[in-house]
């Protein structure tokens, strides 16, 4: 397993890899954001990981969800993603669950940490009600157009922070998608791996007229 792992033994030494191992996460979300944080996290060592969706691929989907191919059209995305975990680390425990987050919470499966990809505002604030409950941080990243925002939540409330409504994304640029979900995969990480994380602080980033990328910080109520 060490071989297998060793530029990231070499990152922060075998115990640190060895508790990766005892960690468990759910990813809410198996498209843009979470099939890219699925690549991401899948490989790193991470115990149990569990992919939620209750959606099926659309060819729509497939410019900016990465784990899919035109094969998968009209498969579960949960399960597209477990198989591609499984093929890539043998030493993950991928489960797959082919239903929405409120369906999922009911079931108790304990979790260290809840990372948000989905792609609307209530189901996150559902998330936030749940990790309030079970007292667990989460995650939250979100993609639109040319920008993104990401925040490591533990002592804020999302439902505090946001407005929530229900609307209908906007176009997305595929790139951004993987972006966003590279920052909320190195937070995740980090917090897993027992490394310092800034929590409670959302990171806004976009592109500005210019093409410059410009990075944004504020801080979240408590």
């Amino acid at each position: 397993m060490m071989q297998y792992f060793h530029r990231q033994v070499q990152l922060w030494g075998q115990e640190r890899q060895e508790l990766l191992q005892k960690k468990r996460i759910a990813i809410i979300g198996s498209g843009g954001l979470g099939s890219s944080l699925a690549f991401a996290l899948g490989a790193s060592g991470i115990g149990e990981i569990h992919m939620v969706d209750f959606d099926e691929v659309s060819l729509h989907n497939i410019h900016r969800q990465i784990a899919f191919t035109m094969e998968d059209v009209g498969k579960n995305k949960a399960q597209v993603n477990t198989h591609i975990l499984k093929e890539r680390c043998p030493y993950v425990e991928a489960i797959a669950h082919e239903t929405d987050f409120e369906t999922w919470s009911k079931k108790e499966i304990e979790v260290d940490l809840i990372i948000d990809a989905t792609d609307n505002l209530p189901t996150r604030a559902a998330i936030n009600s749940y990790a309030k409950e079970k007292g667990l941080p989460w995650v939250y990243g979100s993609v639109e157009a040319f920008h993104g925002q990401v925040a490591f939540i533990e002592k804020s409330s999302f439902s505090d922070s946001f407005k929530i409504v229900d609307k209908t994304p906007a176009g997305i640029a595929a790139p951004i998608v993987m972006h966003i979900a590279s920052l909320q995969a190195n937070l995740a990480l980090r917090y897993l791996a027992d490394l310092t994380v800034k929590k409670d602080l959302l990171y806004y980033l976009f592109f500005n007229d210019e093409g410059e990328l410009v990075t944004q910080k504020f801080g979240l109520p408590k």
